[in-house]
């Protein structure tokens, strides 16, 4: 059994106060999270690596017994895996800024489904579930019928509007004739072709196993007048020539709904492309951190003139030639 550096994976050294460990776990479980990473099962499994490694250093006498283990590593490999002791709850955040409590099994179930989200490593040494000891987390033993049910994928389309503010989806399930609803909540600022997961929602399993997982792997449809470039947006904006020349201002579309005053400086050329800052889409879980608005002017030449008009062309062509 490979042996496991907790402060490695939180990436602190050993000699790291309780509160330097606590900061760099609620740091490394922000940026993990499945709910922030949705469908990416290699954040999924570091953020697995990121709770046991908290589970143990988190708390002053699984960290003690931690730090004997490791000085003595090699002979608990000759003699065999020991729990140096008893299991406990799972310190994860919920909640995000606010405090730490113990997750319930059945939380960490709606999360990771029915994979063990704690390694060997863990349940040999900190679980009590020794080789002859009960099977963990209350789950099956190996060898028992029971199979966990299988993931379901569906595909969904949503319009730019529900991508930028998202969405709520009811879906009807259909699995050995019978029908269920499942509310899916697909997070703002989602991409197209993401995969958005809900737990425990997939095909129920057999002998007590967890049910399955559904994941919805979005297609977001072209929009009449924005194009969608990862986080940020693009819009043309209509700009008369005399403003294009002069200078000035013009009012351009947002996807939320709004109009922005955008500033045109002079001599602005067509197809020149304009930049309002944090206009565009949101990061998934950061509402605050968006993409840009990007602007490209399409200068409107006049289709008619009134006589007093076709003078002042005239007379601006007359300047231009005396210039050349």
């Amino acid at each position: 059994m490979e042996f496991k550096d907790y402060y490695a994976t939180l990436g602190v050294a050993k000699t790291a106060t309780e509160k330097e460990i606590k900061q760099a776990y609620r740091k490394l479980a922000r940026k993990f999270h499945p709910d922030v990473n949705p469908g990416d099962h290699a954040s999924e499994t570091r953020f697995k690596s990121i709770n046991e490694a908290y589970e143990v250093l988190g708390d002053a006498d699984k960290r003690r017994k931690y730090d004997e283990l490791g000085a003595n590593w090699r002979q608990y490999e000759q003699a065999g895996p020991h729990a140096p002791g008893g299991g406990g709850g799972w310190n994860v955040n919920v909640g995000g800024e606010g405090g730490f409590r113990t997750m319930s099994e059945d939380e960490m179930r709606r999360i990771f489904g029915d994979q063990d989200p704690f390694s060997d490593f863990f349940h040999a040494f900190f679980g009590g579930a020794g080789p002859e000891g009960p099977s963990r987390g209350g789950r099956p033993p190996r060898g028992a019928r029971a199979r966990r049910g299988r993931d379901i994928e569906h595909g969904l389309e949503l319009t730019l509007e529900e991508a930028f503010h998202g969405a709520t989806r009811r879906l009807a399930i259909k699995h050995d004739g019978h029908t269920r609803s499942v509310d899916v909540r697909i997070p703002a600022g989602v991409n197209d072709g993401s995969r958005v997961r809900a737990s425990g929602e997939g095909e129920h399993g057999t002998g007590g196993a967890s049910a399955g997982d559904l994941y919805l792997r979005v297609h977001i449809q072209p929009h009449p007048r924005f194009e969608r470039r990862d986080r940020d947006l693009y819009v043309h904006a209509p700009v008369p020539v005399t403003t294009a020349v002069l200078g000035g201002e013009t009012t351009v579309p947002t996807v939320e709904g709004r109009t922005l005053r955008l500033k045109v400086p002079p001599a602005t050329q067509n197809g020149q492309v304009l930049r309002l800052k944090g206009h565009g889409m949101p990061a998934v879980g950061k509402p605050d951190d968006r993409g840009d608005l990007y602007a490209t002017v399409d200068v409107l030449l006049p289709r008619s003139l009134t006589p007093e008009q076709r003078k002042l062309y005239e007379a601006l062509a007359q300047l231009e030639d005396h210039a050349t």
